[in-house]
Parts: structure tokens; C-alpha cells; sequence
């Protein structure tokens, strides 16, 4: 599955994709959040398309060989995919996506950007926190700020986190939060992902994210 700029997510095949030394070198282009350019005919038949051509857009400098970016990368990849359904354009959510790339590419504090983005995520997928209150507690199935503390609601310091979450940009340091609160931070996300996204399933390589960042 391919995230595509003009036509939301599409399925193609690859040709010759398993055994020779050519589908080595094909394997290169499909590596986690590659950016890519792509020339294709769509039958739009809600079959699989195939490519004519294909190429790196952006040839990484570093997200392919740093083993925390290349971490970061194969979470948020699986993030995506089970998150975004759209077979339709999206330009925003594309443009979104391929700055946030360029930008753990070209970076080196990226301990907060996985939380960033999942953060901002949020805002194509519909369910952002309305934080127009400045309530004490969030409560996660509405995803508003609460005057008083619920069922579903996060605890005062929870909730003070993500107040702190939802005020960063990729660019703020680093070291905006300790290991604890990164871990919380991804345990609340992953929460309010699954209260908002039906059928969604935890990464399989969120235990190798957490070892990272340990």
C-alpha cells in the first residue's frame, strides 16, 4: 500500500518483487516512509495498479541507516497504515506527512517525534482534542477538557502532559520531556487512538520503539 499525493491510498503490484537481483534492487525504493515518485496507469477497478516507473523523490540521508530514526520509521509507518483508509486525495494530509519525513531526516533531536506527530495526526483524522476549556481532567471517548474527573477521563497529571504534547512543534527541544513521560505520552496516545479508530491494533514493533527510548 502506497500513500499517493493525488489519489489517496493506493494498492500496487510489484513485478519480478521476490528472488532475482533486480527485486533487490526494487526492495531498496519500498523501505518504510520512503518518499517516492511514481508514474502509473489507474484503472481504478479496486484492483492492485502497476507501476511504469519509480523513483526515491527524496533520497534519505540518514532515516534509512540511523537505528532510532529507522525505529521511529517502522512505528510510524504501521501507525499509518492502520490509520489512514482515504482512497481519495488528501493534499493537506500528504503535505503533512512528506514535512514531518524531511524533517526527522534532516534532524538529530527526534526523542519527541513520534508523539508529535501521532499528536497532529489527529487533526486529518477528525478526533483533536477540543481544548477551548481549560478544564483540569481530558476525558478520552469525547476528546474534551472536563471540570471534573471521569470514568474515561485522564488523571491531572496525564492530563497535564498532554496539554504539553498538544503545545510542541517538531522543532521544540528534545528534552521537553524525560523517559517516563515519553513513555506515558505513547501510552495515552495509543489509548486515544483506539477509543477513536474502530478495529485499530497496536504496532508490533511498539516494544522495540519503547527499548529504544528506554
Amino acid at each position: 500500500m502506497i500513500y499517493t499525493q493525488r489519489s489517496g491510498l493506493k494498492s500496487y503490484y510489484v513485478r519480478d518483487a521476490f528472488g532475482t537481483k533486480k527485486s533487490t534492487q526494487k526492495n531498496i525504493y519500498f523501505r518504510p516512509l520512503n518518499l517516492l515518485e511514481i508514474e502509473a496507469s489507474h484503472k481504478d477497478k479496486g484492483t492492485m495498479e502497476y507501476f511504469k516507473e519509480v523513483r526515491l523523490a527524496h533520497p534519505y540521508h540518514t532515516l534509512n541507516t540511523d537505528i532510532v530514526k529507522t525505529t521511529i520509521a517502522l512505528f510510524v509507518s504501521e501507525m499509518l497504515h492502520h490509520c489512514i483508509k482515504e482512497e481519495e486525495q488528501n493534499e493537506s494530509l500528504y503535505e503533512f506527512l512528506e514535512t514531518a519525513l524531511l524533517w526527522l531526516d534532516s534532524h538529530e533531536g527526534t526523542a519527541n517525534f513520534h508523539l508529535v506527530l501521532l499528536m497532529d495526526l489527529t487533526k486529518f483524522l477528525g478526533f483533536y482534542p477540543n481544548d477551548a476549556d481549560n478544564f483540569p481532567y481530558f476525558e478520552m471517548t469525547e476528546g474534551v477538557f472536563m471540570p471534573y474527573h471521569g470514568i474515561t477521563c485522564l488523571t491531572l497529571e496525564d492530563t497535564a502532559l498532554l496539554r504539553r504534547l498538544m503545545s510542541l512543534k517538531l522543532d521544540d527541544s528534545a528534552k521537553t520531556f524525560h523517559v517516563t513521560e515519553r513513555q506515558a505520552l505513547l501510552r495515552i496516545l495509543l489509548d486515544y487512538y483506539a477509543f477513536h479508530m474502530e478495529g485499530f491494533r497496536r504496532p508490533k514493533s511498539l516494544d522495540v520503539l519503547r527499548e529504544v527510548f528506554s
